[in-house]
């Protein structure tokens, strides 16, 4: 079979590619042979992440992108096809969010949440396949989170979007399977990053936390990266429409 998780001569791009999960996947990606595409509306930080994998011996672009903007989305795309030629791979990981109950958070909190991780994910996920459709293969991988089965105080707008992304990767892999596409997710439990600090910060919060995680820990980034490199790789070709946990037992209590 050789070597089926080597990704040399691919493409993938990775959104919100700048910090925690995403970097991680980025980096990755990359140390497994392929070509990366780093997405982020901060320049600095993909720019970061850029030289981090050049200087490993890796290519990567990184472009700006505010993913709510469908130029934008556009333009991602036809800088990743000018630049490599082809797209095999797009990681959706890109996501907002608030800690807000219900009683609080305000309408435009819920739908900046839903515009991203949601309504983006299919957005740029259809110009990506068009593409994918021409190569006749491809891999969408999302991103979504346990919180999208148990339900979270506090984060109720995020928790209801990633389920939605949920069935929406079901829906991508049910129509785009006999295009040659396969879509899944992965689907992280709660996970030491900025985009989580204020929860674990708090060392007592953190404690409590760990309590309710059978395997006793709170996931790091690099975690999570294995999951996905098995669902861009050829050895997960028959896999499609399915969620992989990444949460350390989460989702067995």
């Amino acid at each position: 079979m050789g070597n089926v998780f080597d990704l040399s001569g691919k493409t993938a791009i990775v959104t919100g590619a700048g910090r925690g999960i995403g970097r991680v996947i980025a980096m990755g990606l990359a140390e497994s042979g392929a070509d990366v595409v780093l997405c982020s509306r901060t320049q600095a930080q993909v720019d970061a992440v850029a030289d981090e994998i050049r200087k490993k011996g890796g290519k990567a672009l990184p472009v700006v992108t505010d993913l709510t903007v469908h130029e934008q989305l556009e333009n991602l795309v036809d800088a990743t096809v000018g630049e490599f030629g082809r797209i095999d791979i797009l990681v959706n990981n890109a996501a907002r969010s608030f800690l807000r109950g219900l009683l609080d958070l305000r309408e435009d909190g819920w739908d900046k949440c839903f515009n991203t991780n949601v309504k983006a994910v299919w957005l740029l996920s259809r110009l990506v396949a068009r593409r994918m459709i021409e190569q006749k293969e491809g891999k969408i991988i999302n991103i979504t989170t346990v919180g999208a089965e148990k339900a979270e105080a506090g984060m109720a707008a995020y928790g209801c979007s990633k389920a939605a992304l949920k069935h929406l990767t079901r829906c991508m892999a049910r129509e785009w399977a006999p295009l040659g596409i396969n879509v899944n997710a992965v689907a992280p439990g709660f996970t030491r990053t900025d985009f989580s600090k204020p929860i674990w910060s708090s060392p007592d919060v953190e404690k409590l936390i760990c309590q309710v995680i059978p395997k006793g820990r709170i996931a790091e980034p690099e975690d999570v990266v294995g999951a996905v490199l098995f669902l861009a790789s050829s050895a997960a070709d028959y896999i499609t429409g399915d969620t992989i946990y990444v949460d350390g037992g989460t989702m067995t209590s």
